[in-house]
């Protein structure tokens, strides 16, 4: 274990990389969520403005307008001006949802790393092979085709097989012991990268959901705050406060909805890695206590 130091070293700079990629994606779509909020959402042509408002302001972004006024109002159908009416939660959501996106598309990128070059389970497949036939240098020479934190794991846990093969000072068991150990720790060394980020997107999950609630509730006060004020009922301005109240809700649930199946598919992308795994880890040491009995 001499060279140990030197994956640790590495493993820390990848984590260190992955935690400023975090740190720069979340403001920067916000960022992004707010500008499109400002200048695609609020543009004049999704909306019905008085003339002499459009007149003064006809090359600027709504959001330059007083929202409350009765003369902006979202053309019939479009659902940009709908949206942009919503609030300011909702440019908070969009950016939420880039970062779905966007934290979801690396750790795919990741795993595909992880995983190596070929079919996973046909390299496990081989592998096992190789071992039943007694062949380990071919078993680590398909473990450098491979490539992968997977493949990585293994060729550790088959260069240890080497070295227990010199050693005279440990019976049997205590050989294949520390084959298990060394690939464990080889584990521990690689596969805690898989795992980045996906708190974002599991807390993404809620969030979503709890932000679009809050705009819901906001707009929601607004629009009977608005109908108290006029002093007499309007049917038609409480269905359209409502309305631009629920695009909270709506994009929350979206959110939501997109970050869990995000999660379940990486969670399951990374469980079958780590069953890979075991089960070549599996097949080293039973190889090992097979042909040392």
């Amino acid at each position: 274990m001499a060279n140990a130091p030197k994956p640790t070293t590495v493993k820390k700079e990848s984590s260190t990389a992955s935690n400023l990629f975090a740190t720069l994606v979340i403001p920067i779509c916000i960022l992004i969520g707010v500008t499109l909020f400002i200048f695609v959402l609020g543009k004049p042509s999704n909306f019905i403005i008085d003339p002499a408002v459009a007149s003064a302001n006809s090359k600027l972004s709504l959001a330059f307008f007083d929202e409350d006024t009765h003369s902006i109002l979202p053309n019939v159908g479009n659902y940009g001006g709908m949206a942009y009416k919503g609030g300011f939660i909702v440019p908070i959501l969009m950016g939420m949802l880039l970062m779905v996106f966007v934290f979801s598309i690396e750790r795919l990128i990741v795993i595909g790393k992880a995983t190596g070059k070929g079919s996973l389970d046909a390299f496990v497949k081989k592998i096992q092979s190789l071992l039943s036939s007694g062949n380990i240098s071919a078993a680590a020479a398909e473990c450098d085709k491979q490539e992968g934190s997977v493949a990585n794991v293994i060729k550790s846990g088959l260069k240890k097989y080497g070295e227990m093969e010199t050693e005279q000072n440990m019976d049997t068991d205590q050989k294949c012991l520390a084959i298990q150990k060394d690939i464990e720790e080889a584990t521990s060394l690689e596969m805690p990268m898989l795992e980045q980020n996906l708190t974002i997107i599991a807390t993404l999950v809620s969030v979503g959901t709890l932000m679009g609630l809050l705009g819901t509730v906001t707009g929601m006060i607004k629009a009977f705050g608005g109908l108290a004020n006029s002093g007499a009922p309007d049917q038609a301005a409480l269905a359209t406060g409502i309305s631009e109240a629920l695009i909270n809700t709506a994009t929350g649930i979206g959110t939501s909805t997109i970050a869990i199946i995000m999660y379940n598919i990486l969670t399951s992308k990374i469980d079958k890695l780590t069953y890979a795994i075991d089960e070549a880890g599996f097949s080293i040491i039973q190889t090992y206590a097979s042909t040392h009995k």
